[in-house]
């Protein structure tokens, strides 16, 4: 990516990520505040989410240090932040 990430732009990317990984969701509104677990989510699931958004921003980053966020804002802070280096 040419351009620095900006947090609304992972959002959106995870959020659509969690809809083509779960596509029970497909007509849920999902916002930035929503846990994975709240949406029903499993574990290899967000796997699934993590990874494939992490390829769409083309970032390398262990996915031991991407555990801990409660919701989809403070996954893609932490994204953010690792992005920066």
């Amino acid at each position: 990516m040419g351009n620095p990430l900006d947090n609304t732009e992972i959002i959106n990317i995870l959020i659509e990520e969690i809809r083509e990984t779960v596509p029970e969701l497909e007509g849920q509104p999902i916002s930035a505040s929503d846990s994975m677990v709240d949406l029903g989510v499993n574990s290899i699931e967000r796997s699934e989410v993590i990874l494939a958004a992490m390829e769409r921003l083309d970032l390398k980053i262990p996915m031991v240090q991407l555990h801990g966020p409660k919701d989809i804002q403070e996954l893609a802070d932490l994204l953010l932040v690792k992005s920066a280096g």
